[in-house]
């Protein structure tokens, strides 16, 4: 696929400096003559077969943190590796973790964009927030979406592109600003989420091997990760409206013919039917709020929760967002007269399936790609070469809190699950950092930055191929390097605003969460 440079304004036009301007250009442009992503993605499976071949006779002198075994790379081109990946093709595409979650969420939002009610509701909710406000407004939005796992991804990012273009705005700027507040922004978090007991039991399990009685409060960064929103939504504004959106301003957005209308305002009969969807969708949501209350429903975990990983709510996020959605989507499609019968609704659900062709391609050769390289070992290898690395240099503590931040920003890189990557990290530097003196809490709060800040820059995440499916909605020759330069401002401006904040925050004694001191042993 042709991808064009489509994010190069001057620096004057921009107004921002010429070295910045020719570094993102350079990012863009080298990213560009990158193949379409399916491509792309099927050369890097072929990489990791000959690599797992080259490296897997090789002794890396490196133990598994997980499994106490000496790490080695499987050679992926043996008979009985190959006749593996084949009988596993199909099921590896259709367990791809992203492509369901994706195709069942966009059937409800995409109906309810179809009828008209998602355009209507973006016309009412720009008249109540100032234009200047609306960036800011969408990144808490996006970060506020972290609660209901990945539904950000299919639901903040696109409607961020269509309230920028209601607003006389570049929607790829809204597009930007949502992303990294779903994605760059991903630990910083105004609620708890189902990440934070994930992440502390890895934590506490790293502590243990080190002082067997150590014990990890799920919450130990919820006070850290709430301050850090508003730190995220101050940089990300910033940088939308002062970088990335600058920089977009000579870049034409393809007519989009369902979005022709944007700048009317709802008429009467808009209005009364977006009344009548709007109450369709608060009883949707009243229902599940009932179900859930009691303490013995059936949406709450064993233990009670509801926003524990195994509650069957929180596996529900994405099905729930499809009934949210549709239900206003066909309340208000047939009383403005769009959909006449059943057929109009199945025509509607059809059309939206069909945006999404290309991401289910990519979403194919994604899932190979992932299926080969954590069957090689070649990310586990990576990982711990890094964090042996990190080691050896036996820093002062601030200075090891950075190159923790960058190891895990340059792991993530490899390796996109937070699971994955603190399950390898966390047996070593957990027990590493508290024999300097460092809590297993505040090591976890800088994971967590570094998990977060390089998620938007790397075509490995396994949601970046739909963000590039959403640029091309409107720069129909966007591609990877167009998404990567545009997010690049956002990786650096919170990489650096972020080390320094909890740095500041370390430095200050803030309180990091529940029962979470900054040393080890505790003062």
């Amino acid at each position: 696929m042709r991808s064009a440079q489509v994010a190069s304004a001057t620096p004057s036009a921009s107004g921002q400096s010429g070295a910045l301007n020719r570094f993102l250009n350079i990012i863009e442009k080298a990213g560009n003559k990158l193949p379409d992503p399916a491509i792309m993605f099927l050369y890097a499976t072929l990489i990791v077969w000959v690599a797992s071949f080259l490296l897997s006779g090789i002794s890396f002198d490196l133990v598994n943190p997980r499994t106490g075994e000496a790490v080695v790379v499987n050679n992926l081109l043996t008979g009985a590796a190959m006749a593996d990946f084949l009988s596993g093709m199909v099921t590896t595409f259709t367990g791809f973790a992203p492509l369901g979650l994706v195709l069942v969420a966009i059937l409800g939002v995409g109906l309810a964009d179809e009828a008209g009610y998602v355009n209507t509701g973006l016309k009412k909710l720009l008249n109540v927030t100032p234009r200047r406000f609306l960036t800011p407004m969408l990144i808490f939005v996006a970060i506020f979406s972290h609660v209901a796992a990945d539904a950000g991804y299919v639901l903040v990012i696109p409607i961020g592109a269509m309230m920028f273009k209601a607003a006389g705005r570049h929607p790829l700027a809204g597009i930007a600003a949502s992303f990294a507040g779903v994605s760059g922004g991903f630990a910083a978090s105004v609620v708890p989420s189902g990440t934070d007991p994930l992440l502390q039991g890895f934590t506490q399990s790293a502590a243990q091997l080190l002082d067997p009685a150590y014990l990890v409060n799920p919450l130990c960064n919820i006070f850290f990760t709430a301050a850090s929103s508003i730190m995220v939504i101050l940089v990300g504004w910033f940088v939308t409206d002062k970088i990335v959106e600058p920089r977009l301003a000579n870049v034409k957005v393809d007519s989009d013919e369902e979005e022709s209308d944007l700048n009317r305002q709802p008429t009467a009969l808009e209005n009364k039917a977006f009344l009548k969807a709007t109450l369709g969708m608060l009883a949707v949501i009243a229902l599940f709020v009932v179900w859930a209350f009691p303490e013995s429903s059936t949406l709450r975990s064993a233990s009670g929760e509801l926003t524990a990983y195994s509650a069957p709510l929180m596996k529900s996020i994405v099905p729930l967002i499809f009934l949210i959605f549709i239900t206003p989507g066909l309340i208000y499609g047939y009383a403005v007269g769009k959909f006449q019968n059943a057929g109009d609704v199945v025509k509607g659900l059809s059309k939206t399936m069909q945006t999404m062709g290309g991401f289910m391609v990519m979403a194919f050769f994604c899932a190979q790609f992932l299926k080969a390289f954590g069957d090689s070992n070649l990310g586990t290898l990576l990982a711990l070469s890094g964090a042996e690395f990190l080691q050896s240099l036996a820093l002062p503590g601030q200075f090891t809190i950075i190159f923790m931040i960058l190891l895990t920003a340059t792991v993530n890189l490899l390796i996109g699950s937070a699971s994955a990557k603190w399950a390898l990290l966390g047996p070593i530097m957990v027990p590493m950092l508290m024999a300097v003196g460092i809590s297993p809490e505040l090591t976890q709060a800088a994971f967590r930055v570094g998990d977060s800040v390089s998620n938007i820059i790397t075509p490995l995440m396994v949601f970046f191929p739909l963000i590039v499916v959403y640029t091309q909605r409107y720069v129909k020759n966007a591609g990877i390097g167009s998404l990567s330069s545009m997010m690049m401002p956002y990786t650096i401006a919170l990489f650096i605003a972020w080390t320094i904040f909890l740095l500041g925050y370390w430095a200050l004694g803030l309180p990091l969460g529940l029962q979470a001191p900054y040393t080890y042993p505790a003062m």
